[in-house]
């Protein structure tokens, strides 16, 4: 008789349908035929066959742990080839072996050759789809049991509650439970009991859970870690903690379960670290310190690196006897998480002499590289991964390293990577978008790496569009963000809210405020804070102040949604900006009642908003109050007080602030106030300080030293520290030419203007306001209009009231106030209403009569209450020597209540 082949015997043997075959048994029958199999199976032939039987079975329970679906096979096939699969002990085996090695498939195949199964055969079938989360094939199986065979034990309703519990079936678990007590499974089956406690928790019904527990009849450890962990699965760490301690008076000591479960929730933020500490000494005192097992060890690092003790994690890393691959990741992530990324590269490369590092390891690491910008040693372990060959294994750690060199702004390495990555996914896709999208000079690569991806037939996800929406943060992107949003909603992802606030943000950073809004109109049910923050910030960076407040309204009293700090920085700026003073307060009694006020943001913009309102008293008081201050704070205090013309208070706070190092805002801010004081002294102490540290480069400072000196009457110093300016700015050029004009050199404003040009600095109207403050200055009537008229037709800028009234102060320095009245009846309505002031100002500083009582009655016909009109027009009737015109003036003045402003002189 020819030699049969396994592969033909098993199918004589076990007539597997088609629609059932398992390909994994054929395979492996095959490999087992032309190579012999790692197990060696072929000596079973050689025993006899109750011995062969049980030594199939012993193998299947050595091997069923493995996961490896071929192994099993081959043993299936010796099994075939030996008889020994006819009995039922074998086949049972040989079910599990299959669901334990996750492939349902052949499991199920093997069930349905069975002529008749019995209890344990259908029990194994079941927990075959359970452990391989196919709960609905389990449930239907279940079904045919109790119809076919007429019954099932405790162990079928213990299979089938494991299954609900990783369905998240509830019902179905509540029904198993009714059947089990109807037919008194449930009385003396412990296990039963645990699986109930279990199932309820992991379906969300902790109280039901906790109601099996405490009606059990008798418990184990099992019992006590069921209901430990499943308080943890809900979120409960108090109760977890209070569950442990119960079962540490009971008479069952907790184990390695129990001990590593309230460690993972002592970890969290949930003020337990105390209590993890307690449990630590427990683990001692019950000697889980010097056992093989590493759990409660790999656990104990987790937590004290959850809560920035990496020191005692490293402690508690050497001390552990058995260190598996999860002890040294748990020590590898928890120095990553606590910014000691070198030190975990150092544990990575001992870590190689003991265990191969897996996936997880190298993630963990490549990350912290990327984190904290080193790049040459992500590029070391680059290599290590290259030399094991881990790319092949999963597109995770290539995806990790296309992050790494993104964040330490190598695009070209990250595009050679990812073109050249053996296996790759969408995450690789989306990681390349969002790096491009993230670089400000890269947002057209990832525009084009997104068509890139389409043409590819790949499926656009969520992820990818918030990856890709931020490449558009400017006007001339606006189109492609367009295109985008059609995409999103033919992708539809109209409804998804973290999509919706990606647009939203886009369309005001393309200056398209309104846009969001209206998209904001269409989710107002599913929206959330983040939602009306991009509104509300929105808004407030574009200067619509009032529509910012009106959706903080509408947010808070319509929707109910509390605001948090994004939300009251910008509706307190927005309160500054219009000088609404009642609803600013109103607000600040809200972040008090709201107990807000703790946060250094809000502070530090109740501080801004206060002193936009010229109310430096509550603005001290606020500062005062702050328990926690940072540099910002005094910078505000500086700035602040500058802006409200008091820069001797802005000395003084500059000369408290020794806990802190001034930087560039807090020097330009002092250098302002020096100026503002005319205190040369002090100014030039500040200069010492830029230049001792370094910041002599810093444009803002330069320009701002620059403007100091000239105002100072130190034009020469002036020069000196513009041209030393490695890097000049507009604000510098600017603050030059105005410096020039300032001290009557306007010739050599005009000079300095056309160089700035010539350098390929852009003109602004700031520009423009300097240049022709110099023509004024310097008598320059004919140079004055010829750049006014150049100004908008060579430059594109639009003239402002601030252009016009340098002109009007051009002519009427010059004498000229008939042209200075023609140019100011010349101008719209809207934008004269300035310029008029200025006109009153040149016919009082020429004593031009009847044109100031004309001005003036015109003026304050515009604004009554403005006294500074009033002073003007009596200072000019004083001039004229008509003294009672000059005290009716003065009395209008009084009789409306009003006061002449304050004046100021630099002079001690």
């Amino acid at each position: 008789m020819p030699r049969q082949t396994p592969i033909l015997l098993a199918t004589k043997l076990l007539p597997i349908s088609s629609s059932l075959r398992p390909p994994a048994v054929l395979a492996a029958a095959r490999a087992s035929y032309h190579h012999a199999p790692a197990t060696d199976a072929h000596h079973l032939l050689d025993e006899t066959p109750r011995r062969r039987a049980g030594a199939i079975v012993r193998a299947l329970a050595a091997l069923s742990s493995a996961g490896d679906s071929n192994v099993v096979a081959s043993l299936h096939c010796a099994s075939l080839k030996s008889g020994a699969v006819l009995d039922p002990p074998v086949r049972t085996s040989l079910l599990t072996a299959y669901a334990r090695a996750h492939d349902a498939g052949a499991a199920q195949a093997l069930f349905g050759e069975a002529v008749a199964p019995d209890m344990i055969m259908w029990n194994a079938a079941i927990s075959a789809l359970t452990l391989n989360r196919r709960y609905d094939n389990a449930a239907a199986l279940f079904r045919r049991m109790a119809r076919e065979l007429g019954e099932f034990d405790s162990t079928t309703v213990v299979v089938m509650l494991s299954g609900a519990s990783r369905a998240g079936k509830l019902r179905d678990g509540m029904a198993l439970h009714c059947m089990a007590t109807k037919r008194c499974l449930d009385a003396d089956h412990l296990n039963l009991w645990n699986a109930l406690v279990d199932m309820y928790a992991k379906c969300g019904d902790f109280y039901s859970s906790e109601a099996v527990f405490q009606s059990m009849p008798c418990r184990d450890t099992t019992s006590w870690n069921s209901v430990i962990s499943g308080s943890i699965f809900n979120g409960l760490a108090e109760v977890s903690a209070w569950y442990f301690k119960e079962m540490a008076r009971s008479i069952f000591q907790p184990d390695e379960v129990s001990l590593s479960s309230v460690l993972s929730v002592c970890s969290r933020p949930d003020d337990l670290f105390s209590f993890g500490e307690s449990v630590h000494a427990f683990a001692a005192k019950l000697g889980y310190e010097d056992t093989a097992s590493c759990s409660v060890m790999n656990s104990l690092m987790t937590l004290y690196s959850e809560f920035g003790m990496p020191e005692t994690a490293k402690k508690v890393f050497a001390s552990t006897l058995n260190r598996n691959v999860v002890s040294w990741n748990a020590m590898i992530k928890g120095l990553v998480q606590n910014e000691r990324v070198s030190e975990a590269l150092t544990v990575l490369w001992e870590m190689r002499l003991e265990s191969q590092p897996d996936v997880a390891t190298l993630v963990t690491v490549i990350s912290g590289c990327g984190d904290q910008g080193l790049v040459s040693e992500g590029k070391a372990v680059h290599g290590y991964i290259i030399r094991k060959g881990h790319l092949h294994e999963e597109p995770s750690v290539g995806n990790s390293l296309l992050d790494l060199y993104l964040k330490c702004d190598e695009p070209s390495t990250a595009s050679l990577l990812f073109r050249t990555m053996p296996r790759r996914d969408l995450i690789s896709w989306n990681t390349m978008i969002s790096g491009y999208s993230r670089n400000d000079s890269l947002r057209k690569e990832a525009q084009s790496m997104f068509k890139w991806l389409l043409s590819e037939g790949l499926h656009c996800s969520l992820t990818t569009m918030l990856a890709v929406i931020p490449s558009c943060s400017s006007p001339e992107e606006l189109s492609f963000g367009k295109s985008l949003h059609s995409f999103s909603l033919k992708c539809g992802l109209a409804s998804e809210v973290l999509a919706v606030n990606a647009l939203m943000h886009m369309y005001i950073s393309c200056a398209e405020p309104l846009a969001a809004i209206l998209l904001i109109q269409k989710i107002i049910s599913v929206s959330d804070i983040v939602s009306w923050n991009t509104i509300i910030a929105g808004c407030t960076q574009n200067g619509l102040y009032k529509v910012a407040l009106e959706a903080f309204h509408f947010m808070h009293s319509s929707l109910a949604i509390n605001p948090d700090s994004i939300t009251l920085v910008s509706i307190l700026s927005a309160c500054g900006k219009l000088n609404l003073q009642s609803l600013g307060k109103s607000i600040h009694c809200m972040i008090l009642k709201q107990f807000l006020a703790s946060n250094l943001r809000v502070k530090n913009a109740l501080l801004d908003m206060y002193f936009r309102y010229g109310d430096t008293r509550s603005a001290e008081l606020v500062f005062y109050s702050m328990g926690d201050k940072n540099l910002c704070s005094w910078n505000c205090m500086i700035s602040g007080f500058t802006q409200n013309n008091k820069g001797w208070r802005a000395l003084q706070f500059y000369q408290k602030m020794e806990d802190y190092v001034p930087n560039e805002i807090s020097i330009v801010g002092i250098i302002c106030a020096c100026t503002q004081l005319g205190n040369y002294k002090q100014g030039k102490s500040i200069h010492g300080h830029v230049v001792r540290s370094g910041l002599q480069n810093n444009v803002f400072i330069s320009a701002s030293l620059v403007d100091m000196y000239c105002k100072c009457g130190r034009l020469d110093i002036a020069v000196r520290v513009f041209e030393a300016s490695a890097e000049k700015s507009i604000a510098g050029w600017n603050s030059m030419i105005s410096a020039f004009g300032f001290h009557g050199h306007g010739l050599k404003s005009i000079e300095l203007f056309w160089k700035m040009i010539d350098s390929g600095t852009n003109a602004t109207s700031s520009t423009f306001i300097a240049l022709l403050s110099a023509c004024s200055h310097s008598g320059l009537i004919d140079e004055g209009w010829k750049y006014y008229c150049i100004m908008s037709e060579s430059f594109g800028i639009i003239p402002t009231p601030e252009h016009h009234v340098c002109i009007v102060d051009m002519l009427g320095r010059a004498g000229r106030l008939q042209e200075a009245h023609k140019f100011v009846e010349s101008l719209p309505s809207q934008q004269a209403h300035g310029v008029w002031g200025a006109l009153l100002n040149a016919c009082s500083s020429n004593s031009e009569l009847k044109m100031g009582e004309s001005v003036a009655k015109h003026l304050l016909h515009l604004e009554p209450e403005n006294s500074s009109y009033y002073v003007t027009i009596s200072n000019l009737y004083a001039y004229r020597e008509m003294w009672s015109g000059a005290v009716q003036v003065r009395n209008i003045l009084q009789d409306k209540g009003l006061v002449k402003p304050h004046g100021h002189s630099i002079v001690g």
